[in-house]
């Protein structure tokens, strides 16, 4: 079935209310959830919902509390997130560093003690929309071998950039991996098999099927390139930040484990360096010369028009998420009337 993003919100908003999670919170969470249907990354969207119930049932998420400042700089700043919702933690910690890059030109924070926080590109987006540049990084639980290695020690440590510009959406959001654990997770909701070439079985033998994947392991993007850059996001979203690095970092799958693993956030205001406007209208005259090429796309196309598509059809709930969505409203005597399409 299709729902719309206005449903999907109060799906989210309804259950979290029951769970007694403070609205704020509930807003938040449902936002960015829906930012990532939308944008088309599902494995983030409302498909992971029901590992964010299970945390609030397992105590690894807490339904309110507040983040804490550990340290803090006119420029940067540590922030303990207590274990509250990561979404809401990630939110508060780029708030911050847009902040902080208005008064200095760059604001640096990092998190730990957070939780799983969706998509990344969500708080990129809050820099953008403040006509700043935003850099979101994490780490996430072991994933990812090491190339010439047989044992995950890595995450799938996303990046995500937005720059601002006059006419276009301008957002790569990635993970360092050749696919996001969550769309494994998708996949084996849905008994989907995986591209070739994306992840390897227990034994080391390339596989197709996501659940062998998730007992092995998934390569790298683009060979030692992209372990090379999650190897270095592991520390700047590790050890930098107070948070576990490596085979320590859990939560970000398992939601019975208190999530350990770290986020880095940055916003960088391009006004303290050159003309803000002009700025913009040179990003936006790159853009021209790249796409004056062919048929080219610039990052952050496809969720451009992703968007657009999702707000005319709806968002797809599989009969697997659907059945689970409504048997959490049940567990909680909520009686959820989902409207379709």
């Amino acid at each position: 079935m299709r729902i719309s993003p206005e449903e999907e919100i109060k799906i989210i908003k309804e259950i979290l209310t029951a769970m007694n999670v403070p609205e704020e919170s509930s807003d938040i969470v449902a936002d960015v959830t829906v930012d990532a249907d939308l944008k088309g990354f599902s494995s983030h969207g409302i498909g992971r919902f029901p590992q964010y119930v299970e945390g609030l049932r397992h105590g690894t998420i807490r339904a309110d509390g507040d983040i804490t400042i550990e340290r803090e700089t006119e420029s940067t700043a540590l922030i303990n997130g207590n274990h509250i919702f990561g979404h809401v933690v990630a939110y508060r910690a780029m708030e911050l560093a847009i902040e902080k890059a208005r008064a200095t030109g760059v604001g640096l924070v990092g998190v730990h003690d957070s939780n799983h926080f969706g998509v990344a590109g969500y708080y990129s987006d809050m820099a953008v929309m403040n006509d700043m540049i935003g850099v979101v990084i994490a780490n996430t639980e072991p994933a990812v071998a090491p190339i010439g290695g047989g044992k995950p020690i890595l995450g799938t440590n996303p990046l995500a950039i937005g720059i601002p510009s006059n006419r276009h959406y301008v957002s790569v959001d990635m993970a360092t991996s050749a696919s996001a654990r969550g769309k494994l997770l998708e996949a084996a909701r849905k008994g989907e098999s995986i591209p070739e070439n994306v992840a390897l079985d227990a034994e080391g033998n390339p596989t197709t099927d996501p659940e062998m994947a998730l007992k092995g392991s998934i390569l790298p993007f683009g060979g030692h390139k992209g372990y090379a850059l999650s190897f270095m996001i592991e520390i700047l979203a590790g050890p930098l930040v107070g948070a576990a690095f490596g085979t320590a970092v859990r939560g970000t799958a398992n939601p019975e484990e208190m999530c350990t693993k770290g986020d880095l956030m940055m916003a960088i205001d391009p006004s303290k360096m050159v003309n803000p406007d002009e700025f913009r209208a040179q990003v936006d005259e790159l853009i021209d010369e790249v796409k004056s090429t062919g048929d080219v796309l610039i990052p952050g196309d496809i969720e451009a028009m992703n968007i657009k598509r999702r707000r005319a059809e709806g968002i797809e709930l599989d009969e697997k998420l659907l059945e689970r969505i409504l048997g959490i409203a049940e567990e909680l005597d909520l009686n959820l009337e989902i409207k379709e399409l």
